[in-house]
């Protein structure tokens, strides 16, 4: 069974040029990824035949950093683009959502320690 930790996997290989922070960092670990649906093609060719391994319809939906309309353009033809090369997927249906709004506490750990965000400021630490 395909799972929404495998699509995880693969976005981890796309990258939003246009986070704040001009460093790359993939969707996942920049806190881009509002939601993952996967559900069964029945009608993906061989459906319903033995031996013929199920396919998935994925809906995705991306929280983006920007409104530029060419920003969201790119990033969703490199997600389309890696996507593409998983078998297990027949379709894909890609939407950028505006509320809620992009922010820093979106970052994952892995995320915050790629960006060294995960350090304590000197002129904070003043033991």
């Amino acid at each position: 069974m395909f799972t929404e930790t495998q699509v995880r996997e693969a976005l981890r290989d796309c990258y939003d040029t246009t986070n704040p922070y001009r460093q790359p960092v993939n969707v996942v670990d920049l806190g881009l990824v509002e939601k993952i649906s996967l559900t069964l093609d029945e009608e993906a060719p061989g459906a319903g035949i033995a031996g013929v391994p199920p396919r998935y319809k994925l809906s995705l939906t991306l929280i983006a950093c920007t409104a530029e309309e060419d920003a969201r353009t790119l990033l969703a033809a490199q997600i389309a683009n890696r996507l593409a090369g998983l078998p297990e997927l027949s379709g894909i249906d890609l939407r950028f959502a505006d509320t809620p709004g992009w922010t820093a506490s979106r970052i994952t750990l892995a995320g915050r320690r790629l960006l060294k965000l995960d350090r304590a400021f000197p002129i904070l630490n003043n033991r």
